[in-house]
């Protein structure tokens, strides 16, 4: 027996899992951009989602669901590391241009899945380096196969050109950019599955990020049933219909393809919604702390293993879904490195209620007033970074390093989100003890987290023009 195969054998059946279940033989993340909590018919939104609806009933629904972060790279990274963003270095969205990058000394599932024998592949929406160039690219982080933009369907998502396949571009295409993520998707998967192979897709729409486009009978549907809407919330509606109907075909071709029954699926968003329509009674919105930044739809489907239309409350987040992975897997996750999610399988096939988290959730976004969120149980806390009053840009520029390195959480606020979903009632004053408790475990875990976290070496020139401003949540 060779050392690899030998490596294979003792984290294949020597790690002991919570199921006694057989491992999936398939397992695919959906992801939106910028989708809110509320954005879904089985969430209470009023769009037409009939697919994922449906897709819900047969899955678990979280209603407690979380990104990494309130803002979309860093989230990606929470995913496939789990790690809280901050400790890879990923503090904001990736500019055109920047140094900042998922690094090779990271791990992610898709290296793992693929060392386990799974054939591994990402289509849509990358944003965690520059593609085409000397940073990590997906085959560098674990990805056989891709098709993926830098960041944003460009010009919108009608006819897209900036689609790159395995490093070289496609040039231009013909459709919208959900169906064509959907159609090379399916394409991979046919011949892998043809083959009999084990697969981990990442299925990352660009939807429903600006910049929008909508097949127009969407649109003019939405504002004939509703009269009063405006144009871009009409075009907003029929964005998030025409990724069901991306997700109806996907799934459709997954059960074509016999995968249904042996596939794990976890489908939610990058982040909070820039709408307010789409968050529902939450406070805030993407980029924020508060809720309403990073509470999102997450819904796991696993059939025969986890209940089918069942609701679970208990709080998850983004950086969960390596370890769920590993654990459903049966593959031991990186053990020489801190990994801040904790697996949600116990929840997902019926063994435990409730989960006891080693760290607490935590969101870091440097350039928002407040900026620091910690969560426990029912409680949140909220905290401002000690540079709140300095000016900052959109991109993160060489300036922001040493004092994002460097920054203490200042100017508490706790909320309890049980009683106070819309966090309008401040509990720091009424219960002093838990809040000094919370506030030593915040002050501990946010220094931790940036003493590991890389710094970027920024070019002084890089977008030295860019236009500063102190950025309000409120």
């Amino acid at each position: 027996m060779s050392r690899s195969v030998l490596a294979l054998f003792v984290i294949t059946f020597l790690v002991p899992s919570l199921s006694a279940a057989a491992p999936p033989s398939h397992v695919m993340l959906i992801l939106l951009d910028d989708s809110g909590w509320t954005d879904f018919g089985c969430y209470g939104s009023q769009i037409d989602t009939p697919n994922v609806d449906r897709f819900a009933s047969e899955s678990m629904r979280f209603t407690d669901c979380h990104s990494a972060a309130p803002n979309c790279s860093p989230s990606r990274c929470g995913l496939l590391t789990g790690r809280t963003p901050s400790r890879a270095g990923i503090f904001s969205y990736l500019p055109g241009g920047h140094v900042m990058h998922l690094r090779d000394e990271e791990v992610t599932i898709a290296e793992l899945l693929k060392d386990a024998g799974y054939r591994t592949g990402h289509f849509g929406k990358w944003h965690l380096s520059r593609l085409r160039s000397t940073q990590p690219q997906p085959a560098d982080q674990g990805f056989e196969e891709s098709l993926g933009t830098d960041n944003n369907a460009s010009p919108s998502h009608l006819n897209p050109d900036n689609f790159v396949r395995n490093g070289s571009p496609v040039g231009p295409t013909k459709g919208y950019s959900c169906q064509l993520v959907v159609d090379a998707t399916l394409d991979w998967l046919k011949t892998q599955t043809n083959e009999n192979e084990k697969t981990f897709s990442c299925v990352w729409f660009h939807e429903p990020h600006t910049p929008i486009a909508s097949p127009p009978e969407l649109v003019a549907k939405y504002q004939k049933q509703f009269p009063k809407l405006k144009k871009k919330h009409a075009e907003y509606y029929a964005n998030i219909e025409n990724v069901d109907r991306a997700v109806g075909r996907l799934l459709a071709g997954m059960n074509s393809l016999g995968m249904t029954e042996d596939t794990l699926v976890f489908l939610t968003s990058d982040n909070g919604p820039l709408n307010a329509f789409s968050k529902g009674e939450l406070r805030g919105r993407k980029s924020h702390v508060w809720e309403g930044g990073h509470r999102v739809p997450g819904v796991f489907r696993w059939p025969g293993k986890i209940e089918p239309d069942s609701v679970c409350e208990v709080p998850i987040c983004g950086v969960d879904f390596l370890p769920t992975v590993c654990d459903a897997v049966g593959i031991a996750p990186p053990n020489d490195r801190v990994l801040d999610g904790h697996s949600l399988l116990p929840l997902l096939i019926g063994d435990a209620k409730s989960i006891t988290r080693k760290r607490p959730l935590y969101w870091f976004f440097y350039r928002l007033n407040p900026a620091i969120a910690m969560r426990e149980d029912d409680w949140l806390l909220i905290a401002q970074s000690d540079d709140w009053k300095r000016p900052k840009a959109h991109p993160l520029l060489r300036e922001d390093i040493p004092f994002i390195k460097n920054s203490r959480p200042i100017e508490f606020e706790l909320y309890h989100l049980k009683d106070d979903l819309s966090q309008r009632v401040d509990r720091a004053k009424s219960e002093p003890t838990r809040l000094t408790a919370m506030v030593e475990r915040l002050r501990g875990m946010h220094r931790e987290v940036l003493d590991e976290a890389p710094s970027w070496d920024i070019p002084e020139t890089y977008q030295k023009d860019a236009k500063k401003k102190i950025w309000s949540s409120e």
